[in-house]
Parts: structure tokens; sequence; C-alpha cells
């Protein structure tokens, strides 16, 4: 018997049911036919509830499904097994199509007879749309890493155990996926990266740091190696938990053997450019000096046959010394080009100078030529060596002549310049002073201007020096600290600027050997010990001093000069540096050390000397007798060691 309450509470489910509209609920007779039907199932499906109450629920199905009766084994199943749930396509009332999950459950009567079936659809459209495009794009994904033949990528989890793998790594590598998967990658790597624990680091560094990268050798499947370059990414859920990692590998053999091969060919195109500029400054210095040593010795040749018959020589010598005087200069310029000579740095006055050089410049360059000067009232001075920035003016003034064929003005400037950091690449933070020498000449295009500093270039004939001009002054300039730059137009002259730096006030003034008379021999005749393994020029030293009035012995070699002294004293020492088995400056160590405050003098063609040698007297080749003799004197006063003018110092001429 139905109460109220039971009729109360029917229409309470009834009110929920058709409050629902995510869901279609409706009621199935056991035949299959509609017998009730919610507003959910009115969304889904499109059919208002006298439309399809008394219709067979089949008419949801497809066609084929129809055809293959699956809406009959969906009653089935349901009466059977208890509930029957699939999901499948349905067919709205306008023919179209929706995702559906559908579950029945059989409805049964107290006493088991079946009453008819509750059916619950769920339209999953948009959901199956989802995944649908979500397996589609990690199929793409899928097709395009498998496609790949370039580059080796495959996934290893949180341990290295491989977990996928692709063209390129059976490629690169020579596993075939069955061969692989499951296996650690660390066998890719050598013996020797396995044990220093390689593989391991870099699966810590990916995960740490978010990133590994390294090149190195990789092994394949046959044992041979390849060079590789390799990635490893961490793979991470969004909530940062570890999935394992992307490993990505590049054979980069083929490119490291070419780049090899390419460092082989530029260090050959390196030696052939070496080779070709030691042959230009071969050629060039050997034409110079075969002028030089024509000259030196046609004079003397003239002056041996004049002297026999009684007649004047002095003409030739004259020549001779000249010579001889422009074989020292080509020298220096050999050791400025190659940032050797030695530098007297001190404070010089540019304006002074540049003034004093104007007979210089009008001997030299021609009466076709002006020499114009624009400088300040005042001017700090420059940190350089004088004489050498002489020669890197005159230098310059020369080549300015040069490029104005039909004569023209040579103008000279100076300017005090300060330099920020950073500001010019070739020049540190400071003040500087630039001394620019400006011409009126042809000038130089792009190309012209980009070599002009470059050694043994030149746009002189064959055969017209060295090509060492610019190269010098630059190495000059460099080392005073400063730098030398063009400007340049064809048909707009020519600008060179020495850029030196300012001197401070205690800035060192080294003194300077100034050729002059022979008149300074000391204060008093000295016994001298000279040391030279070349006997030309030690027969030539002994003699100069001997006729400033001083007592000479002579050594060939720095043992035989300490066997020497080891028989008596001496007031000085007189040595070359380069010899062999004992240089000048370790004979000078070794000096000090037995005869302590025995004054060394130290003679030299190379422009360095060990930095403790750097101390003592030095006189650089090639040398007058004047200057000889000023740097004995020099020597002599600042000693502390008295001279012993007594002759009865007991030494045996070897």
């Amino acid at each position: 018997m139905i109460t109220a309450s039971n009729h109360e509470s029917g229409n309470r489910f009834e009110l929920l049911v058709q409050s629902v509209t995510d869901y279609a609920i409706f009621m199935l007779d056991p035949d299959g036919i509609v017998a009730s039907w919610n507003t959910g199932a009115r969304r889904f499906k499109g059919y208002e509830a006298d439309e399809i109450i008394g219709q067979h629920f089949s008419r949801f199905y497809t066609a084929e499904e129809q055809a293959a009766g699956i809406p009959a084994i969906a009653l089935l199943t349901a009466q059977q097994e208890g509930r029957f749930e699939a999901e499948g396509w349905r067919i709205r009332k306008d023919g179209g199509r929706f995702w559906a999950n559908v579950v029945i459950d059989p409805i049964l009567a107290p006493d088991g007879q079946l009453l008819g079936f509750a059916k619950v659809t769920r339209d999953l459209t948009e959901r199956r749309a989802a995944q649908e495009a979500l397996r589609e794009s990690e199929e793409r994904f899928r097709l395009l890493v498998q496609s790949v033949t370039d580059y080796a990528i495959y996934m290893i989890d949180p341990v290295g155990t491989i977990t996928s793998w692709n063209m390129g790594a059976q490629r690169f590598k020579g596993y075939d996926a069955d061969e692989i998967l499951g296996q650690n990658f660390a066998r890719f790597y050598s013996e020797e990266d396995r044990l220093a624990g390689l593989p391991s680091r870099a699966l810590h560094t990916a995960e740490t740091d978010g990133r590994f990268e390294a090149e190195g050798w990789r092994i394949r499947k046959d044992g041979s190696r390849f060079w590789a370059n390799v990635v490893i990414d961490p793979i991470r859920t969004p909530d940062g938990q570890l999935l394992g990692f992307a490993k990505i590998t590049r054979d980069l053999t083929e490119r490291r053997e070419t780049q090899h091969a390419l460092d082989e060919a530029r260090d050959a195109i390196v030696q052939t450019q070496k080779m070709d500029a030691i042959g230009k400054l071969t050629g060039g210095v050997a034409h110079d000096f075969n002028n030089l040593l024509a000259v030196i010795v046609g004079s003397l040749d003239l002056a041996r046959q004049r002297l026999a018959s009684g007649g004047d020589i002095s003409r030739y010598l004259d020549n001779a010394m000249t010579a001889a005087d422009r074989g020292a200069t080509l020298t220096q310029r050999m050791l400025a080009f190659a940032r050797k000579q030695e530098l007297k740095l001190q404070s010089v006055d540019c304006i002074a100078l540049v003034q004093g050089m104007a007979e210089l410049f009008r001997t030299t360059l021609g009466a076709s030529v002006v020499i114009e000067t624009r400088f300040p009232l005042a001017m700090p001075a420059a940190h350089a060596d004088a004489a050498q920035l002489e020669l890197a003016l005159l230098n310059l003034a020369v080549n300015a002549r040069d490029a104005m064929p039909n004569g023209g003005r040579i103008t000279v400037e100076a300017t005090e310049i300060v330099v920020a950091q950073d500001e010019r690449p070739d020049l540190g933070a400071g003040t500087y002073i630039r001394l620019s020498m400006m011409d009126e000449g042809e000038g130089m295009d792009a190309a012209t201007l980009e070599r002009a500093r470059e050694p043994f270039f030149t746009t002189k004939g064959v055969g017209k020096g060295t090509g060492l001009g610019l190269s010098m002054v630059h190495g000059f300039a460099q080392q005073c600290g400063g730098s030398l730059s063009l400007k340049s137009e064809p048909g707009a002259g020519t600008t060179v600027s020495l850029w030196l730096p300012v001197a401070w006030s205690d800035a060192d003034a080294l003194p300077i050997v100034q050729s002059g008379d022979t008149g300074i021999a000391g204060d008093r005749p000295l016994v001298i010990l000279a040391v030279d393994d070349d006997h030309l020029v030690l027969t030539n030293t002994a003699g100069m001093l001997e006729e400033l009035g001083h007592t000479v012995f002579q050594a060939s070699s720095g043992m035989d000069a300490l066997r020497l002294l080891e028989q008596g004293r001496v007031n000085l020492i007189v040595t070359d540096h380069a010899m062999p088995g004992m240089t000048g400056a370790q004979l000078a160590d070794s000096i000090e050390e037995k005869w302590p405050g025995l004054p060394v003098i130290v003679i030299t063609g190379f422009a360095e000397l060990p930095p403790h040698a750097s101390r003592r007297p030095r006189l650089d080749k090639p040398f007058r007798q004047a200057e000889l003799a000023r740097i004995v004197a020099t020597t002599m006063r600042a000693s502390s060691m008295e001279a012993d003018p007594v002759a009865n110092i007991i030494l045996r001429d070897c």
C-alpha cells in the first residue's frame, strides 16, 4: 500500500532527477522503451519528453551499432551482470553525434522481477576532443622525434635507464631500440669517463642546475668512438617531481676533424707567411747592409792603397765611419720593429725636441719640403726615449716627403689629451701627448691604410729599404706605453699620430750616452780586464782602452776571465754579454760573489738583459771610443773601490 509519505518521497526523487542537467537520466521498460525523460536527457539529445517517451532507446545508437545489436547486448549485459558501462558515439535528434559515457542498471522488484532499466548518459564530447587533441599532439611529437636522424633524442629515467630511442640515436650509436631500451646510458661513455663518475655527475648537474652540456668522446655499439655534443635536461611534473631526463646528442666528429684540418691549414699558412716575412726581412736587410759594407770595404781598401803611397786617407775613413753609423741605425730599426730595443725613458720636452730637429729636417728632406709647427704655449713633458723619438719623427718625415714627390708642406703639431678608461682599445686610461705629422701627399685608400703598419709592407719600389719604417715607429710608441694612429684618404694627405704618456715628476731620467770628443779618459790609468769571445771585437775594445792610457788584459771567455782574476786584482772588467758557456751577466754575478765591489761593465748587442743584470753599467754595440771612455769614467767615479795605480798587479797575459 502506497502511503502519503511514500508519495512525497517519490516526488522528491522525481524533482531531483528532473533538476539534473549534466546527465541524461531516464528509465527504460524491459524491452528498451523509454518510460521517463529528464532535463539533462532533453539537453543532450534534443528530444522533448512527449517526442521520445514510448520510443525505443536504440534510436540513440549509430546505424552500425544498431545493425550489430549493441542496444540489445547492453540490456542483456545489465540484466545478467547487474551493470553495463561503455563509451561511444550517440545520435541526437538533429542527427548530430556526441561522445557519451553510458551506464545501465537493472531495476528489480522486491521479488526479483525485472521492472526495467535505469540509464544514465553523460556527454563527454569536449573531454574526448581534448584527449584526442592531446593524443594527436603526442603522436606528432613522437613522429617528429622518431623522424630526426641528425640528433640522438631519447629519454632516460631518474637513475639513467633508457626509456625511449629515436632513429638518430640508432644511427649514431648503432643500437636498435629493442637492444638498448632498459639499459643504462653510461654504456655510451668510455671506461675512463665511467670510472671518473662522469655519467652520474652529468645527471646530478642537470637535476640541480636545470641543464647539463658538454662535448667529449662517446662509444658506439661496435666499440668505435665519435665526438659528441651532449645536452641533458630534466623532465618534471607540474608539481616539480622528477620524471627523468631528455638527452640530446649530436655527432660532431666530422666537424671536429674539419676544424682540425682547418687549424692545420691555418698553421701552415701562418708558417708560410712567417717564412715570407723572414725572406722579405733578410732580403731588405741584406740589400741595405751590402750597400753599407760596400762603402766600408771600398773605403778601407782605398785607404790602405793610399796609405801605402803616403797619401791622405781621412776622407776614406770618414766614409767608412759614416757607413758604420748607418748600419747601427739600421740595427736599431730592426730592434724597434721587434719591440726589443733598449729604451732610455726620461722626461722629454717634445716642443724643444722638434724645434731642435729643424736643421736635421732641412738637410734630410730637401728644399722642396716646408716644415710648419703648431704647438701650444706650454705642454707637459712626455715619457719617452729622446734619441728614439728623434729617429721616429725623422722616419715619419721621410715617409711624408716621399708621399709628396713634387714637394709640399709637412705640419707637426702637439697637444695634450686625456684618455678615459676603455675609450681607446690601444691605450689605457691616462694623459698623453699626441705628436702628429701631417702631409699634403696622395694619401692612402682603405686597403693600404689597413696594411700600413704591417712589417715589410711598403708602397715604395722594390729594393728601397726594409719596409720597417712605420712598424718601427709603432713598436717604439708601444714600448713607451703609447700607440700610433693613422688617418688618411686618397688625395687628402696622411696624418700619423704618436701617442706618448705624460711624464710624471718622479719619472726616471736615465742617462743617455752621447757621442762627442774622445778626451774623457777617466781620472787616472786603470788596469782593465776585457772579455769577449770574438777576437776581432776583443782586439778593438782592448785597443780603444789602451789608447785611453789604460793597461788591458784580455780573456776570450768567462772562465778564462775568472782564472785571470784568481791571479791578481784589476780595477775594472769590461765584458761582452753574449758568450758561450758563461754570459757576461753570469760572469758579473760570479765576480760579485767572489770580489764584491769590483765594477763590471756589460757590453751587448742585444736589447734585453736578465732583470738582475739591468742594474749594472751597460754599453750598447756598436760604440765609439768616446762612449767607452765616458762609461769607464762614470763607472769608476760611482764605484766605491779605489783604483790602485801601482803596477804591482801580477797578471799573466793569456
